[in-house]
């Protein structure tokens, strides 16, 4: 990062330049451009919050590791939530799906709980879940005999936030409301509006200007909310505009959001369109001690060729990561979410992420996402009766949790890798490592790059197991609480195996201090106390 020391400092020790965020990117100046906390890490690396991934180079100084970018599967009873209702339905263009909307677990009440699109630009609802796969439709009190939400606006896209450290109990969950397209030249404005529940909303503030499909996350890194705003200026790109007041923060004057981030050179083309792909939603949400971010990216036809079919456009999932909430490292542009492209499939195509990305159940990461099946017999010349966005549904796949990219051994031969320095004031080292017919061992390095005796390879013991936290011991140690606040490297030693992540945590139940998505099952809050 640059030397200037007055900018702000983030927990992972990057340093942000004064001017921020970055005012002078462009459409050209991003293409494929490099994230700078890559190209110039901090000297020293606090590790204090999260689980420490491996999806980049930013922890690593040497390894004869092989990296492997790995990819969620896709539940075998999808859809799990499809159009059933007359909401849903709505006229001819059915869809149940939050096209962003939001899945999270409540800690409070202890479900699921879903915002979702109910027909085609039809009506925001709501339903909750117990289990993440079975999902209700309560009945609320705001039009009788639905479960239906704001009853006086027309949701184009929505994204709901469930904000765990609010000062004010009924500012609990927020709510980015982007209505659709009026007439050619009409400028669109979105809504803002705050809810203790997630049910009742307050009346709808109007934000500034921006397209469709624009959505907000919480960056809790920096206690910011960033509002990702979709512009077609120059095609479907993305600009971004933060605030530490989340209403507040919607009161954007024209040009004030800065260029973000776009699809570039790297993104492969569909040779069935053989059109140039583009950034269509970018949502994004906190995990462990990094940004998780999902590319939405539109691979063709038109939407004037899709009309002529009734067929749904291309678009599929990438992931997307950041370290200092602005910049994106994107080590896999293969889609990790991608439509099957087979008439009469529900997930045909227009494949899209949701509003708090995923969450966490056990050992798995979940994302929900929606996929259009279409309907080729309703050819209406207006795009909001045809049949390109009809049937929409919601579907689920899985991933390792911290399963994003491993470091692999290669055949037979042990491999090694060594990090950065880095610094900690917890007590017992972590790993997430998968490594039944082999092992990891670990050792730990002075500045100088000396072995530390009491943490030698050769007397630790070998972790033999295919597990998300197993816990690190030597002989005749307790703990690391000797080594806080030094500047230690840590370096693992491997037989047939791939690690996926390690932290250091306070106690020796293995809690992260990290940021958890969307939450689930056991998490009380926005981080893993457990």
């Amino acid at each position: 990062m640059p030397a200037d020391s007055s900018g702000e400092l983030l927990p992972n020790g990057i340093r942000l330049p004064a001017v921020w965020p970055p005012h002078d990117r462009d459409l050209q100046s991003a293409i494929s451009a490099p994230a700078p906390w890559l190209a110039q890490p901090p000297a020293v690396i606090p590790i204090d919050v999260g689980r420490q991934l491996f999806v980049d180079d930013y922890l690593i100084e040497s390894t004869t590791l092989v990296r492997e970018c790995h990819q969620p599967v896709k539940h075998n009873g999808n859809p799990v939530f499809s159009p059933e209702t007359d909401l849903e339905k709505n006229g001819g263009l059915p869809i149940a799906c939050p096209k962003s909307g939001g899945v999270w677990w409540d800690p409070q009440d202890q479900i699921f709980k879903m915002w979702y699109e109910a027909g085609w630009l039809g009506a925001n609802a709501y339903a909750t879940s117990t289990d993440g796969i079975h999902w209700q439709r309560p009945l609320l009190d705001i039009a009788p005999g639905t479960n239906r939400l704001l009853p006086d606006l027309q949701p184009d896209s929505s994204t709901v936030v469930l904000d765990h450290e609010a000062a004010d109990h009924t500012q609990r969950f927020k709510m980015f409301l982007r209505p659709p397209d009026g007439p050619e030249g009409t400028i669109v404005t979105g809504f803002v509006m705050t809810s203790p529940d997630g049910i009742h909303w307050s009346d709808p503030a109007p934000s500034g200007i921006s397209g469709d499909r624009s959505t907000i996350f919480y960056n809790p890194f920096r206690e910011k909310w960033v509002f990702s705003l979709r512009f077609l200026e120059e095609g479907r790109i993305r600009r971004y505009h933060e605030h530490t007041d989340f209403l507040q923060g919607a009161l954007w004057e024209k040009g004030e959001p800065v260029f973000w981030a776009c699809a570039d050179e790297l993104d492969p083309v569909n040779p069935a369109t053989g059109q140039t792909p583009q950034l269509y939603n970018l949502d994004a949400v906190a995990y462990e001690s990094l940004i998780l971010g999902v590319f939405q990216i539109h691979r063709g036809p038109t939407n004037e060729v899709c009309m002529t079919t009734g067929t749904p456009k291309i678009t599929d999932l990438t992931f997307a990561y950041s370290r200092d909430g602005f910049h994106w490292h994107r080590p896999d542009r293969r889609p990790c979410i991608a439509g099957t492209g087979r008439p009469g499939s529900w997930e045909r195509g227009y494949i899209q992420s949701v509003g708090g990305v995923c969450t966490i159940v056990g050992d798995e990461l979940w994302f929900y996402y929606i996929g259009f099946c279409g309907d080729p017999t309703k050819l209406d010349l207006d795009w909001k009766k045809n049949g390109m966005y009809a049937n929409g549904s919601t579907g689920l796949a899985r991933l390792r949790r911290d399963g994003f990219a491993s470091m692999n051994t290669t055949g037979d031969a042990p491999g090694t890798l060594t990090t950065r320095l880095l610094t900690f004031n917890g007590r017992h080292l972590f790993v997430n490592v998968d490594c039944p017919a082999g092992e990891l061992r670990a050792e730990i390095l002075d500045e100088t790059g000396s072995v530390l005796a009491p943490f030698k390879a050769t007397i630790c013991t070998p972790v033999r197991a295919n597990s998300t936290r197993t816990r690190i011991s030597w002989d005749g140690v307790t703990d690391l609480a000797a080594l806080q606040g030094r500047h230690v490297r840590f370096r693992f030693h491997l037989v047939h195996a791939k690690l996926y992540a390690f932290w250091v945590s306070p106690d020796a139940a293995g809690t992260s201090n990290g940021y958890v998505a969307a939450g689930g099952p056991g998490f009380t809050g926005a981080t893993d106390k457990s």
